[in-house]
């Protein structure tokens, strides 16, 4: 019995060692959350002192009474705080959009912008901006979110006579991007004017120009809300790992997982899509890179995945900024500009497709 409690006391330590190391990751990760959205509220095209941001969310926040100018006061508050947290929640969405879909379909390739989630939330957003779909009675989320549910039923009817292997599900979500992208064009050609046209188009690049405090109060429980669902079924997504029918034989309630996860994707999704429009290669990446920190354990996975995405995202916002003088560029040319080389050094290496 002496021998087996030896044998048995360095595989304890060995997990205990990796906890703790994975929660330390998730420490590191929302420190460094925190501190680019300061950064965030710093830098633009008017440099603010990091000091004076941290006397203004004082004075917000605790009416600390600091005397601070009330134009930068309203810039930091009222325009760049704001808008980090959109961006934050964005990128922990699409993050943690990624890394559940890519469990579920078992596709390493798999995220809510190749699968056309993202193309169909918004077909659904603009048919209500410009169509007026629901007369009135549909808001711009929700038109997107029924939009995305659309797209990724589209994409698994195509899908399911092809096969179930991964080249199938890909082939049919680059269709469904295809088309309903094409769909997007089509009523903004023919119904919009040439402002709304110019407009629609900025922000289906992704755009944080108009964002407030109302969408913050939007996002930010619409993220942790996803976060915490995912993380409720964090042991039946390790179970999928082992395939669909292992999972069932564990007693995973296969159909109700995939119901409730693929909602909550598309819910995420859409309400980001309605916010800031399409933003591509965060779902598609950022769960590879968390992957190589934490491993495959989705109950810290997924926290992780979403920090990432979430400082991520804030520091494309951040370039997107200040990268050219007098002008603003859409935080999806940035996240192309980064995700792409960072998918192909992955794909490279071989992460993608073991």
């Amino acid at each position: 019995m002496f021998e087996k409690t030896q044998d048995q006391s360095p595989a304890k330590s060995r997990a205990g060692r990796a906890y703790l190391g994975r929660i330390g990751a998730t420490g590191v990760a929302l420190v460094l959350l925190v501190g680019v959205i300061a950064i965030a509220a710093a830098k633009g095209e008017t440099h603010i002192p990091l000091g004076t941001v941290l006397q203004t969310i004082a004075n917000h926040l605790w009416q600390a009474g600091y005397d601070v100018d009330p134009i930068d006061s309203g810039i930091i508050w009222n325009y760049r705080i704001s808008r980090a947290l959109v961006a934050a929640a964005c990128g922990a969405s699409l993050a943690l959009s990624g890394a559940v879909l890519q469990a579920l379909l078992r596709n390493s390739l798999a995220d809510p912008y190749l699968l056309g989630i993202s193309a169909g939330a918004s077909t659904g957003a603009v048919s209500v901006a410009i169509l007026g779909f629901g007369a009135g009675m549909v808001s711009l989320s929700l038109g997107a979110f029924l939009g995305a549910l659309v797209a990724f039923g589209f994409v698994a009817l195509l899908a399911i006579p092809a096969g179930r292997g991964p080249a199938a599900i890909i082939l049919a979500g680059v269709a469904g991007s295809q088309l309903f992208n094409a769909l997007t064009s089509f009523i903004v050609t023919k119904a919009a004017t040439a402002d709304e046209a110019r407009g629609i188009m900025f922000w289906l690049l992704g755009n944080l120009s108009g964002v407030r405090w109302p969408d913050v109060y939007l996002a930010l429980p619409v993220a942790l809300g996803g976060l915490l669902v995912c993380l409720w079924h964090a042991r039946s997504l390790d179970a999928f790992t082992f395939g669909v029918e292992s999972a069932a034989s564990l007693g995973v309630p296969v159909r109700r997982v995939y119901a409730v996860l693929i909602a909550v994707a598309a819910m995420m999704t859409a309400v980001m899509v309605s916010i800031v429009g399409s933003i591509g290669f965060v779902g598609l990446v950022i769960p590879h890179a968390a992957r190589f920190f934490v491993g495959t354990r989705h109950g810290i996975l997924l926290p992780v995945s979403a920090l990432i995405g979430a400082v991520f995202l804030v520091l494309a916002d951040v370039v997107s900024r200040i990268i050219l003088d007098g002008q603003v560029l859409p935080i999806g040319v940035i996240t192309a500009l980064i995700g792409a080389p960072a998918f192909a050094l992955i794909l490279c290496h071989g992460r993608v497709l073991r």
